[in-house]
């Protein structure tokens, strides 16, 4: 550690909100419902949420993860993520006779909604979003043909659609706002018909979050984001902290990542979780910081989140017993599983 002046004081600036958000803690209850009512093993499609710590312990109660539907046996139940699918993969969940629990956060829900529609009324649409994300290639899904990826203002001046005046603009949902609405203006610039979606797609946790960072961002030496590296909206945070004022910001998986190197000359650490990052992380953080002399810990709160979803109609069935009996898809053809 570096000398640091007396009156200097080491203290800790925690975001609220931050962690869990109203999607992620759903689709977390619903690997843990299934589980419980159906015994193990229920498989899920993908990450159930980007997060290192949450898919090690549900696998440890006995969820088993796979990365495409073919993995999962016939007659067996599947979870699909947070992040949504694309509906060839409910197709391909009937043919396997497959008894699917759908996780998918309600936010994306909407988007796939609006994409549909807007693709029903003959409208080219221009999605924001990072290429091979989950969530993108579930929203593309709906209607590929009209769907156009924009990754970045960088990427506006090589489209080609097929009407300037029948164009919107969706987005993924765990983007920073500043990011999303560079890319919207510089789109606006090249298509100025371009229609804007009935209501922002930003999720409300992930603006949430950016802004609570940028709150400790403009107060702190070094920002500590809890968040995994395919956590699209964890990684944003550093970068929002950075732009916010911070000194130096670094993304962790758990305390133990922390290198003691970036606590040189710093007085105050700001923290805060991702979306997708379950409490008992955070606290981790705040213990090892405590046991290096950062013990004053102020909250810093910029929202109140009351927001939350009710679980997947599916877990108020038997669908273990609908699937042995091959009836828990109009198409499923009956018989043995």
């Amino acid at each position: 550690m570096g000398a640091m002046t007396a009156s200097a004081r080491r203290r800790v600036l925690l975001a609220a909100p931050r962690g869990y958000c109203a999607g992620v803690d759903r689709a977390v209850i619903t690997v843990e419902k299934a589980l419980e009512q159906y015994g193990a093993p229920v498989y899920v499609r993908k990450q159930i949420v980007h997060n290192k710590y949450v898919v090690q312990t549900l696998e440890k109660k006995g969820a088993i993860f796979v990365d495409e539907t073919e993995e999962v046996p016939e007659g067996a139940i599947v979870i699909f993520s947070a992040h949504g699918v694309a509906p060839v993969v409910h197709d391909e969940a009937a043919q396997r006779r497959l008894a699917s629990i759908d996780a998918t956060c309600p936010l994306v829900t909407k988007v796939h909604k609006e994409a549909k529609r807007f693709a029903s009324e003959d409208y080219d649409i221009l999605l924001i979003g990072h290429e091979g994300h989950e969530e993108v290639i579930g929203t593309m899904g709906e209607a590929p043909e009209r769907i156009h990826l924009v990754d970045g203002p960088e990427d506006v001046a090589g489209l080609s659609v097929r009407d300037e005046n029948k164009l919107v603009w969706l987005s993924q949902t765990t983007l920073s706002v500043d990011e999303t609405m560079e890319t919207v203006d510089k789109l606006k610039e090249r298509f100025p018909a371009l229609v804007s979606p009935p209501s922002d797609d930003i999720c409300y946790a992930t603006q949430n979050r950016q802004v609570a960072v940028k709150q400790l961002g403009a107060d702190a030496d070094l920002v500590v984001v809890v968040g995994s590296k395919n956590s699209s909206n964890s990684v944003r945070l550093v970068e929002v902290a950075l732009q916010a004022g911070a000194r130096d910001a670094h993304l962790v998986d758990f305390a133990d990542e922390i290198d003691e190197a970036w606590l040189e000359g710093v007085s105050t650490v700001g923290v805060t979780s991702g979306a997708s990052v379950p409490e008992i992380l955070v606290e981790g953080v705040l213990e090892w910081l405590a046991k290096r002399g950062y013990e004053d810990v102020e909250v810093v709160t910029s929202a109140r989140e009351s927001i939350q979803f009710s679980l997947p109609k599916e877990l108020r069935r038997d669908l273990r017993a609908e699937a042995q009996a091959g009836t828990t898809t109009a198409s499923s053809p009956s018989g043995d599983a």
